[in-house]
């Protein structure tokens, strides 16, 4: 789902704006072929994202994320500072399909002077899920199917081909690697929600981030919003929730990391009005990544705490 525009304020367009051509015309002076050192400078906007091309690039990659732990994409905003990041880098990743929806101006811009790659750009669009409501516009969310974010690595592994072409064979050496490891990710994946009958296997959170994730292992999925958190949620949103949650007798719900709770707060507090018990299950990762240096911090990791947490509190 797109996300709108922008929503700047002529003064802070026209500084960000400057700053911009600014840093991109000193960039134009600086290509990666002319510099000292032998490493490409990459930004990437996700946690995700940055996680991936950490695995493919290895060391002949430096890379910079540009959203860190509990910051929602939907509604992120470049700063002055990460436009002098994007504006220095060889290569730009983001995730497309409207994710980074403010950030878009800047990602268009910067995509005529270098490479600009969004890895969903990848994956066909007959795999992509169009929400109901939402003709045309997909979801962004194609982390949570690992086989669709193994397509993304595949398009990061070009990109850094792309501009480092003397690293190919590292590139390609450490992209296999990494996707082997992603299929062990999608085998465990499997084994846990095998654990789960199958009248439990419903999945409440605070929006619909897990789509995908439902489509590819089996479960079915509730978002009190939409696929973007961009959205208000409004009395009718919680009255259904409750309803559905009273009528399915569904005792766990979960929020995120990467979106505030009080909404999904208002919801068990409706439930628990009609008598009908709802807990919080536990706090799941979905637009972003858990603290560095955490087994969360990295995409595999986040992929196992949230269907460890999920299957614990649904069993």
């Amino acid at each position: 789902m797109t996300c709108g525009r922008p929503g700047f304020s002529p003064r802070s367009v026209t500084a960000v704006a400057a700053a911009l051509v600014l840093l991109l015309a000193g960039a134009l002076f600086s290509p990666f072929s002319d510099r000292a050192e032998a490493r490409v400078h990459a930004v990437a906007t996700t946690g995700m994202i940055a996680d991936a091309v950490r695995a493919v690039g290895g060391d002949r990659v430096d890379v910079v994320g540009l959203m860190g732990p509990g910051v929602d994409p939907h509604l992120y905003r470049a700063s002055q500072g990460d436009v002098r990041r994007l504006a220095s880098a060889d290569i730009i990743f983001y995730n497309g399909l409207s994710l980074e929806g403010r950030m878009e101006e800047i990602l268009e811009r910067m995509a005529r002077q270098k490479p600009t790659v969004a890895v969903s750009e990848s994956i066909p669009a007959a795999l992509l899920l169009e929400p109901e409501g939402f003709a045309g516009q997909y979801d962004p969310h194609i982390w949570f199917d690992v086989a669709l974010w193994k397509m993304a690595v595949e398009r990061i592994r070009d990109g850094l081909i792309q501009v480092d072409p003397e690293g190919e064979a590292v590139y390609r050496a450490n992209a296999e690697a990494y996707l082997a490891e992603l299929d062990e990710l999608d085998a465990y994946i499997r084994r846990k929600v095998a654990e789960l009958p199958a009248q439990s296997r419903v999945l409440v959170t605070a929006h619909d981030a897990f789509g995908y994730f439902g489509r590819a292992y089996g479960i079915e999925v509730v978002g009190l919003q939409g696929i973007s958190t961009d959205t208000e949620v409004g009395l009718r949103d919680i009255q259904n929730l409750v309803a559905f949650l009273i009528e399915r007798r569904i005792r766990a719900v979960f929020v995120e990391s990467s979106v505030p709770r009080r909404a999904l707060e208002a919801v068990i507090q409706g439930a628990a009005s009609r008598g009908h018990t709802v807990a919080i299950g536990g706090e799941l990762f979905s637009d972003a990544l858990g603290e560095p240096g955490t087994p969360e911090g990295t995409y595999a990791g986040m992929m196992r705490y949230n269907i460890d947490t999920i299957v614990a509190a649904l069993k």
